[in-house]
């Protein structure tokens, strides 16, 4: 047996200084053909779409662009009825809801909601929300929307919930501190609220958790860098919060934060290209898509880029000693022609449903990394 292992070892140690490493890559796609800011993206049918936002400040548009990723093309759709910038999107059963922003001044916030239709590139009113606000986000549960804070110059606390089968509002627990250039995500049915500005120009690190069963809000741990405007995605049950501003009106960042909700904790990923902020993130095909946005908060310039982001997040580490080394392919080979998903980690991102030679040299990538260990 110690024959058999040395054997491996010397074989890994070979492919690991053949092989190079394929993770945190980024790809630079076809321009929106519409420079926006402070839009926002949704995923219906393997297309995005990118709806509304601003040209130029305090002015919204009406744009509506569907992106391709097949063919790396942008196509125009019929414009949202009500132009507006610093508005949320939240998608049930293929239908997309913009809720919420600004046409013009974001004193004057929307109660506005409207129901996109892909299949029809059709747009209709629906009940409006019952807070007037812009700059506040929305995250899916179980075929219920949550639009959460926003507001100017304080940040709102409403968390309200509206159900598309019922065209409803219904009011729910509040955030317990009100931000706007907030960004929510849900992720295994509870939601994330990341991020934001308090009260100008006090910007936070904030992360709360609310779960809609029991409609309760629980404090996580704080992002490292404080952020207002991030965007947000999750890739393989991670949250992925990218950019925004760490000063008001000051250079947009292009820092990637990455938060393991299972763990509580928080790591640093691969800088985006682009430095921006008030911009918007969709994932699809295992890839994060970033697009639009400004490269600073004031004086605004809109962006046309759109780059995509492909995470390749592994475990590597098998048995958490916060090294990769002999311990962790003798427990690969344990499972060696099985389908154990936890030790099938190649082709990236969802393995071939074998534990085989390809899984070995993913592992040799990074052989003698450390990583933090399991607590």
């Amino acid at each position: 047996m110690k024959k058999t292992i040395s054997l491996v070892f010397v074989l890994v140690l070979v492919l690991a200084s053949i092989c190079l490493a394929t993770e945190d890559t980024w790809t630079q796609k076809a321009d929106m053909p519409t420079a926006r800011m402070y839009l926002s993206t949704s995923v219906v049918n393997g297309k995005i779409y990118a709806i509304g936002g601003a040209s130029r400040v305090e002015v919204g548009i009406s744009t509506v662009e569907e992106y391709d990723p097949t063919t790396d093309t942008w196509t125009a759709k019929s414009p949202m009825p009500t132009p507006r910038w610093g508005f949320a999107t939240g998608t049930v059963n293929g239908k997309i809801y913009a809720i919420g922003g600004a046409e013009g001044n974001p004193g004057s916030p929307l109660t506005t909601v409207e129901e996109y239709d892909p299949t029809t590139d059709t747009w209709r009113t629906k009940s409006p929300m019952p807070t007037r606000r812009w700059g506040l986000s929305a995250s899916v549960v179980n075929g219920k929307i949550y639009a959460i804070g926003g507001g100017i110059p304080s940040g709102s606390r409403a968390v309200e919930e509206y159900d598309p089968a019922t065209d409803t509002w219904a009011q729910k627990a509040s955030i317990p501190i009100g931000r706007y250039g907030i960004s929510t995500i849900a992720v295994n049915g509870k939601i994330y609220a990341i991020g934001g500005v308090v009260s100008y120009p006090t910007i936070t690190s904030r992360v709360q958790e609310y779960n809609p069963v029991t409609d309760t809000w629980t404090t996580k741990a704080d992002m490292p860098t404080a952020r207002a405007y991030p965007s947000t995605s999750v890739f393989n049950g991670k949250i992925y919060a990218m950019g925004g501003e760490i000063k008001l009106n000051d250079p947009s960042v292009p820092i990637v934060e990455v938060y393991d909700t299972a763990r509580d904790t928080w790591t640093s990923d691969a800088d985006m290209p682009t430095a921006r902020t008030v911009f918007s993130t969709s994932v699809l095909n295992g890839k994060i898509y970033v697009i639009g946005g400004s490269t600073r908060g004031f004086p605004y310039s809109a962006l046309a880029i759109m780059e995509e982001y492909d995470p390749f997040t592994l475990v590597v580490d098998f048995n958490g000693d916060g090294i990769v080394d002999a311990a962790d392919i003798c427990l690969m080979l344990d499972y060696w022609l099985t389908d154990e998903p936890f030790y099938d980690i190649a082709p990236q991102p969802f393995g071939d449903g074998i534990v085989n030679v390809l899984d070995l040299i993913v592992l040799a990538e990074h052989l003698f990394e450390e990583f933090p260990p399991v607590e």
